[in-house]
């Protein structure tokens, strides 16, 4: 089931983005899946929410990034930013799940998708059995309304929906830091919204793209940017 799901996964890519990319990002998949021992390979164009009457017209599918920029992003991460990581569109968990490995302390995973979210239980709960350490929380939740914990050090975004849910994401990330003023890093892979984080005083401490579509920018709040509560 497992080789069919690479299978697929390969002819998706390589028909919507072209084989080179393909070739390249299947070899990974094999590896990670085996690495980590996860199953999260595939992709969901979230039909099952549009039946279910949701509106999905601002969200993208799922799609997971491949692991060496996963790998290279977490790993960019300072150790003191490592204890509790937010995965905003978590899919099937997999930047959760690698965290993990990497000794992120505290993983939270949101989604619209109830099905995704299921997967992501799944594949936690196995990586947990490996670091007991950890502790995480997977919920089906809408973005927009969703309160940044005041903990959350770190948040992971792959492009989740387009600029008209992203802005009140990071309205939300700005409440959160003017309650409690701290340093927090943006994993942005595919950054098409991220001129939203640099007009909140953001900067970029990272940025990296290879082939077409592996696209990356890290984002820090600049030192002051927040005032601290009288």
């Amino acid at each position: 089931m497992k080789n069919l799901n690479f299978i697929r996964y390969f002819f998706f890519i390589g028909f919507n983005y072209g084989w080179r990319i393909a070739w390249f990002i299947i070899k990974y998949e094999v590896k990670g899946e085996k690495k980590y021992g996860i199953d999260t390979t595939g992709f969901d164009h979230l039909k099952t929410l549009q039946k279910k009457g949701m509106d999905i017209s601002h969200a993208t599918f799922y799609m997971p990034v491949v692991y060496p920029l996963l790998e290279d992003c977490l790993d960019f991460i300072p150790a003191n930013n490592r204890r509790h990581l937010l995965d905003i569109g978590c899919g099937k968990g997999r930047a959760l799940s690698v965290a993990a490995a990497m000794h992120y302390q505290q993983l939270t995973g949101i989604d619209i998708s109830e099905k995704l979210c299921a997967e992501a239980e799944k594949n936690l709960q196995l990586v947990q059995q490996q670091y007991p350490a950890i502790t995480y929380t997977i919920a089906v939740l809408d973005a927009t309304s969703f309160q940044v914990p005041l903990t959350v050090d770190c948040i992971f975004l792959f492009n989740p929906f387009n600029g008209t849910i992203m802005q009140p994401v990071v309205n939300n990330i700005m409440q959160s830091l003017q309650q409690r003023p701290r340093t927090i890093f943006v994993i942005y892979i595919n950054p098409l919204y991220k001129h939203l984080f640099l007009k909140e005083y953001f900067e970029e401490v990272f940025q990296s793209k290879q082939l077409q579509y592996l696209d990356v920018s890290i984002l820090c709040l600049k030192k002051n940017a927040l005032k601290k509560p009288d």
